[in-house]
């Protein structure tokens, strides 16, 4: 269990180690580190999902360790209150960042073994909070930078327990 201590409220995560075991202890290991201590929910789309584990405040930009295999064929689908891991055209390119869907996403699950049929990896849950990250979607977001959908008040992970 991975409890996020944030701005509004706290997350609690039950990782699935059977189904995604290298994303899930990923994702541990971050969180055992602190890593996500000071990151900011960088993107949030109501209806849709809501992304955070790259940036500090200011959208200040996290350096992360290596890229991991996605494991997106493990049968998991994006529904509601699952977390997935957030990554580039490359499907091999997760590492830090992650998003929490808000909706069914079954169009970001996995089709096939091509670059537009990896999907997204499902790693884990919201056990309690679910209420917290429906929250996000009522921070007003605009433009920064290069990045849209960035809520104005900054929703900040104070500090990450790991149980």
């Amino acid at each position: 269990m991975i409890t996020f201590q944030t701005s509004l409220g706290d997350i609690k995560i039950e990782l699935n180690f059977d189904k995604a075991p290298v994303t899930a202890k990923n994702f541990e290991q971050y969180a055992k580190d602190g890593f996500y201590n000071g990151t900011i929910f960088h993107r949030v789309i109501k209806g849709f999902m809501a992304q955070g584990g790259g940036f500090a405040s200011g959208m200040d930009e996290k350096e992360s360790g290596e890229s991991i295999e996605n494991e997106a064929n493990n049968g998991l689908s994006n529904k509601r209150g699952t977390l997935a891991m957030a990554r580039t055209q490359d499907p091999h390119s997760a590492s830090a960042q992650f998003f929490i869907n808000l909706t069914d996403n079954d169009f970001l699950d996995f089709k096939n073994e091509t670059v537009q049929g990896w999907g997204y990896c499902v790693f884990g849950e919201v056990v309690e909070g679910m209420d917290i990250v429906d929250k996000m979607t009522l921070v007003e977001t605009g433009r920064f930078g290069f990045h849209d959908d960035v809520p104005k008040d900054e929703i900040i992970i104070n500090d990450t327990i790991v149980e």
